[in-house]
Formats: C-alpha cells, sequence, structure tokens
C-alpha cells in the first residue's frame, strides 16, 4: 500500500492538471461549458475510491499469489514476454470484469457511480467505485495464473493499466483510423458511457478493442446518433456515497417487498435493471424515456456556493496529499483514522452541492470526530503532524460557512 500510496501523490496532481488543461481547450477553444459541481463531485468521488483502495478496505475473496502458487502449469520466460502475456491477461480480464458489472444486477452496484455523470469528460474517469468491497477478480486473472505469471508483474502492471483507461474520457479526440480495430479510443468510450439504445452495454474493452469485436459487444459511434450519457435511472445527487449505493438500496428495497421467495433471492444476479414484477406495479422509479429531452441534476449553484465548496474541495485535495506524503511513517490506526475525517471532509461539501441539510450533519459529524480524536486517540495530531488548533478551527469555519450557505436558500 506504501507504494500505491506515493505513486498517487504523483497520479492525483497530473490527473488534475490534465482535467483542468482539458476545461481550458473545451471553453476557450470548443466554447464548451463545464458543470461546476458535476466536475467536483466526480472528483471527489476519485477522492474516496483512492482513500478507500490505499487502506485496504475490501475482503479479497482469493489472491492471485494463492492461484499462481496453485495452479500454474508452467512459468512464463523471463523478459519482455512475460510482461507483454500479463498485460494482455489483465486486460482479458477486464473485460469480462467490466461485461459482468454491466449484465448483473449485483455487480452493477459497484459500476454505476462511473457512469452516473451526464457528463463526459477526463473528470469523469476519476468516478470510481467505493462499493467493490469484495474482491473477486483475480478469479478473472487464472489465465495468467495458470502461465504462472508472477504476482509481482501483476502488481506493477494493473495500476498501470488502470491509468491508462484516463485519456479516453473525452470529447476533443475524433476517430483515430486504424488504431480503432486495435485499441479503445475515445469515439469507442463515447460509446460506452451513452444512453441511447443503440449504444447501451456496448464498448466493454478497457485498453483493447479486440475483445468487444471478438465477443459481440462492439458498438462504433455513429455520425446520426449523438450520444447522450449518464444513466437511465439518474442518481440526482452529486454526493459519492449515496451515488455508491443507491442502486444496492434500491435492490434491498425490491427484495424486501417482493412476494415471491425466489424474486428475492434472484432479483441480485438478474440482468441490470430487473425487477419483480408486483415491486414494479406497486413501486414506480422514474426513467429516461427520451434521451434527447430529458432535465439533467442540476441543483442551485450560486456563486457564494460555489466559492464555499471549491475551497472545502482544495482543503480536502490539500489533506489527502499531504495524507500521502506521510503514509509509510503513520501507523494503521492513523492512516483509518484520516482517512475517516477526509471521507467526512468529502461527504460534507459534497451534500452541500446538493443543496442538502446532510451538510450540516456531516460538518458536525467532523467537529465531534475531531474532538473525540483530541481525547481519546492523543498521538493522532503528534503522528500527523498536524495541531489540533489547526484542523478543528477550519473545521468550525467550514461548519459556519455551510450553515450560511443552505439559510441563504
Amino acid at each position: 500500500m506504501n507504494a500505491y500510496a506515493n505513486a498517487l501523490l504523483y497520479a492525483i496532481p497530473a490527473f488534475v492538471v490534465l482535467v483542468l488543461i482539458e476545461i481550458a481547450y473545451g471553453h476557450f477553444v470548443k466554447e464548451q461549458k463545464y458543470r461546476f459541481f458535476d466536475t467536483l463531485s466526480s472528483l471527489s468521488s476519485g477522492v474516496t475510491n483512492v482513500l478507500k483502495d490505499s487502506l485496504g478496505l475490501a475482503l479479497v475473496l482469493i489472491s492471485y499469489p494463492f492461484l499462481v502458487s496453485q495452479l500454474a502449469l508452467t512459468q512464463t520466460p523471463s523478459g519482455w514476454p512475460t510482461w507483454v502475456i500479463a498485460f494482455i491477461a489483465i486486460d482479458f480480464a477486464g473485460y469480462w470484469n467490466h461485461r459482468l458489472s454491466h449484465h448483473v444486477n449485483l455487480f452493477w452496484n459497484s459500476h454505476v457511480i462511473h457512469h452516473s455523470s451526464e457528463e463526459f469528460n477526463l473528470a469523469c474517469a476519476l468516478r470510481q467505485s467505493i462499493s467493490n468491497l469484495i474482491g473477486y477478480t483475480a478469479i478473472l486473472l487464472l489465465p495468467a495464473a495458470l502461465l504462472g505469471v508472477p504476482y509481482q508483474v501483476i502488481a506493477v502492471l494493473a495500476p498501470l493499466h488502470l491509468f491508462g483507461q484516463f485519456w479516453y474520457h473525452t470529447q476533443h479526440i475524433g476517430k483515430l483510423g486504424w488504431l480503432e480495430y486495435v485499441l479503445v479510443t475515445p469515439s469507442q468510450h463515447r460509446v460506452h458511457h451513452a444512453i441511447n439504445e443503440e449504444y447501451i452495454d456496448k464498448n466493454l474493452g478497457q485498453i483493447f478493442s479486440v475483445w468487444d469485436r471478438l465477443f459481440g459487444t462492439f458498438q462504433e459511434e455513429l455520425d446520426e446518433v449523438p450520444p447522450r450519457y449518464g444513466v437511465l435511472k439518474p442518481a440526482l445527487t452529486y454526493n459519492p456515497l449515496w451515488i455508491n449505493f443507491q442502486h444496492l438500496y434500491n435492490l434491498a428495497f425490491d427484495a424486501w417487498h417482493a412476494k415471491s421467495w425466489i424474486d428475492k433471492m434472484r432479483i441480485w444476479f438478474m440482468p441490470t435493471g430487473w425487477r419483480p414484477a408486483d415491486v414494479a406495479a406497486r413501486f414506480e422509479r422514474s426513467i429516461i424515456e427520451d434521451v434527447y429531452d430529458y432535465q439533467k441534476y442540476h441543483p442551485k449553484e450560486t456563486s457564494s456556493r460555489k466559492i464555499i465548496v471549491f475551497i472545502q474541495f482544495l482543503l480536502a485535495i490539500g489533506l489527502l496529499l499531504y495524507f500521502f506524503s506521510q503514509f509509510s511513517k503513520l501507523g494503521t490506526d492513523i492512516q483509518l483514522l484520516t482517512g475517516g475525517l477526509i471521507f467526512l471532509m468529502v461527504m460534507g461539501y459534497s451534500s452541500l452541492m446538493d443543496g442538502s441539510k446532510w451538510a450540516l450533519f456531516f460538518e458536525g459529524i467532523r467537529l465531534l470526530y475531531l474532538m473525540a480524536l483530541y481525547f481519546l486517540v492523543p498521538t493522532f495530531y503528534n503522528d500527523l503532524a498536524l495541531p489540533f488548533s489547526l484542523l478543528i478551527g477550519v473545521s468550525s469555519l467550514s461548519a459556519i460557512a455551510t450553515k450560511v450557505s443552505l439559510s441563504n436558500e
């Protein structure tokens, strides 16, 4: 985890700079308007995701080192062939993991946040899940394990494979000729994020587009069908926590109210969007009928609220980067407690973007959290090398600003 945190210390600023460059290019060259809160929501989802991953908050059902130690039939040759084979195996596993996420109700919950933005830009590439708390992807790496690909190679390539999926989340790059037959491109991924009937659940590849062509999930971007982005059941919130678990809540709600025990059990593993007939009849759920004519989520965005939220976002990002710079020096308990503090910061300002009273709740919880740490874990502030007076002062000002913003509605 230390190596991952250290890599993020450089990756996060790089991603933010690229997002800013895209925003500037879109604004000054393409006259494209960015939705401020939607972009911040995407970046904030990235914050919660890297926190979860860096803290190792997932239960791994089966690990790749175990698989390779038990099932390897041979050993890949040393040198570059091993790295090539490993990268192809990771991408093959990624395709099937992605396909499961789009076709099975339960797995869709861990992926829906990535599609929840009603825009398509580099920022939405960072909308990643915190609800994927069960690790099962090693099972999909079975071909690599059978070939004896060392775990160390997989560990190096996996984050590079993930980072390699960032660049094609943009509307500013057209079709790329012959590369369209080899790699996943911005054009192909625009199709993937679209909710048009022609595009739903297409182009599931992550780096190589050959899997989609091979397994029948490829769809070219059509000039006569401009993509419309988001999900057919809009999240209607900017808060990463609500977006992450909204679908899971809906599944649990439907399972609880279903009359048939078979429906209560199978709803989790049915195709995405499936609902028991009796539940659907009693509890309607809004869905976009016309993708070319619907109201995007757009709560109140005053200039003062934008300033307050942006400052709170900068404070959260600043603490996150500082946290990663100190990560290897901190004990597991301090790492978890610091992660909790950053999480509460994100929950507060993302709820304020919604104009929700939950913003005050999270601000209050953060103040109580800091005071509890002062009395119950006195080493926290020394280990983190940040004074209690600074953190409690900043949090108090944040709570006051949130209260004033909500009162002005």
